[in-house]
């Protein structure tokens, strides 16, 4: 099967001329003869972007998920593949309405009218794995229902395959490919890509990060319906907002643009560290803007989780960027063991230092990320410092940030934004009240275990001292073959001296 959904690439690959984009590069245009052998390119005539977005519709939710990181990197985009990509959003060509029907009769397991009072057959929004239809409930309630395509779980399968085949060849030929944990990249991926496959772990999702912004002014998360909701569907309270990504709109609604970007920034912060759990697919096709001003988010399919180990380590080396404290990261590689424990840290920072120092004191605007994590990739390569799989999201995360406050606001001083706010956060972590908080949250182990302190005390030096004695005990014994070994030898050697003094 994987060879099969191999060469189906290939050909659609071929099918939309993506092959004339790549060979219209200087150094391969030498090979661009041999594209007139393909004799079944029928959509040449279709401009190039189109082309390329067709044929990511047509290989696939993976692909089209490339499509949605790619559009929010119009800093590395022609702006006729930013503006079609864009379409990957929320423009996916959607299932048939009564294939969409026939999936709730089926898991609801009852006419459609006793489920809903007013089914709206026109889906609203289509993306790679779900869309999502308005419904009115009996009680009049307003709802967004969201279906999962039928089928899909055996394509999103195949192609996963082959990212793992791909992965393994890397590993094994690539010299960089063991150090990025190709496979456990690809393992991390397979494994959201599988929590988007079952909406009421998507639902759930939705109800941690209700929960956590509660009466929050910075964003409002909707309501789960339980009651309605399974693994092929999720039923939440309709939202009404402006997509982020209309901007004309947004002025029109007298919203503050500027202020919009530096609060994208505060909410993703606040996910970060305060929380450790973050919207993992923030493209501006799953963000509105509410009519009060604040972030609207939908489509809770990826997730972020960090543990308390990974947030000090990320605020230790955000603060050492704002900071211009390029030793501090260095070692806080190396304590973390990203780095080897023989990394001299004086030439790491050195390194760092050459990266980080020109790009700061710039607005976002005239700072290419991309370039500066190729850049930091050079870096970490010359160190040996082992990517972290369970960051590989939020560096995602991060890149479509930086694609959305650039589109909202291209003067946005990202350092400026976010160094006060980790400042505070650093400063509660190791202040009183952070011990405090530290203390709270151990209370209840420490209840259960302190009456049990003095057995474990006593198993342990028992424990010990069994193992000292098992150790002297092995020691003698190897002590003990060792002498019987000798005396062998020496009797081997008497009984060879009797023998030569008789018969000689």
């Amino acid at each position: 099967m994987r060879i099969f959904r191999l060469l189906k690439i290939i050909l659609v690959v071929f099918r939309f001329g993506l092959d004339d984009i790549l060979l219209s590069h200087p150094r391969l245009r030498l090979l661009r003869p041999l594209t007139m052998l393909v004799p079944f390119r029928s959509r040449l005539k279709l401009p190039r972007a189109v082309r390329l977005r067709l044929a990511l519709e047509k290989l696939g939710p993976i692909f089209i998920k490339f499509g949605q990181m790619l559009s929010t990197r119009r800093d590395l985009l022609a702006r006729d593949f930013a503006d079609e990509l864009a379409k990957l959003q929320d423009q996916v060509p959607p299932f048939p309405s009564d294939l969409a029907v026939a999936t709730l009769e089926k898991v609801y397991e009852k006419p459609l009218n006793e489920v809903f009072f007013k089914f709206d057959n026109q889906p609203v929004a289509s993306a790679s794995v779900a869309q999502v239809h308005f419904a009115i409930l009996h009680d009049g309630t307003e709802v967004a229902v969201k279906i999962l395509r039928p089928d899909i779980a055996p394509v999103i399968a195949h192609d996963v395959a082959l990212m793992e085949t791909g992965a393994w060849l890397l590993e094994s030929i690539w010299p960089d490919g063991k150090r990025l944990k190709l496979r456990e990249v690809v393992s991390e991926f397979a494994r959201h890509l599988g929590d988007e496959l079952d909406l009421i772990r998507e639902a759930s999702n939705c109800s941690q990060l209700r929960r956590n912004f509660l009466d929050s002014p910075l964003l409002f998360v909707p309501e789960v319906y339980w009651d309605y909701c399974l693994r092929e569907v999720m039923v939440m309270e309709r939202v009404k907002g402006i997509p982020i990504s209309h901007v004309t709109k947004l002025r029109k609604q007298g919203i503050d643009i500027p202020q919009l970007a530096r609060v994208g920034v505060e909410i993703f912060f606040t996910q970060v560290f305060r929380d450790g759990y973050f919207h993992a697919d923030m493209h501006p096709g799953n963000i509105f803007v509410g009519s009060d001003g604040r972030y609207i988010a939908i489509d809770f399919g990826i997730m972020g989780t960090l543990s308390d180990e990974d947030k000090n380590y990320l605020a230790q080396n955000f603060l050492g960027f704002f900071r211009r404290d390029y030793r501090r990261i260095a070692q806080a590689h190396v304590e973390a063991g990203w780095a080897p424990r023989n990394t001299r840290v004086d030439d790491f920072e050195a390194g760092i230092r050459a990266v980080c120092e020109p790009i700061f004191d710039r607005p976002l605007k005239e700072i290419y990320f991309g370039r500066v994590l190729l850049q930091l990739f050079q870096v970490s390569r010359q160190f040996n410092v082992e990517i972290q799989p369970q960051l590989v999201l939020l560096q995602k995360t991060l890149l479509n940030i930086e694609g959305l406050g650039r589109d909202l606001d291209p003067d946005l001083d990202l350092w400026k934004t976010a160094k006060p706010f980790l400042e505070n956060w650093m400063s509660e972590q190791i202040s009183w009240r952070g011990l405090v908080s530290h203390i709270q949250k151990e209370a209840p182990n420490w209840a259960a275990i302190l009456p049990e302190f003095p057995r474990l005390i006593h198993y342990h030096l028992s424990q010990e001292r069994a193992q000292i004695l098992e150790d002297r005990l092995a020691e003698l014994v190897a002590q003990e073959k060792k002498q019987s070994r000798l005396l062998a030898l020496l009797a081997a050697l008497l009984a060879a001296l009797l023998f030569a003094q008789v018969y000689f």
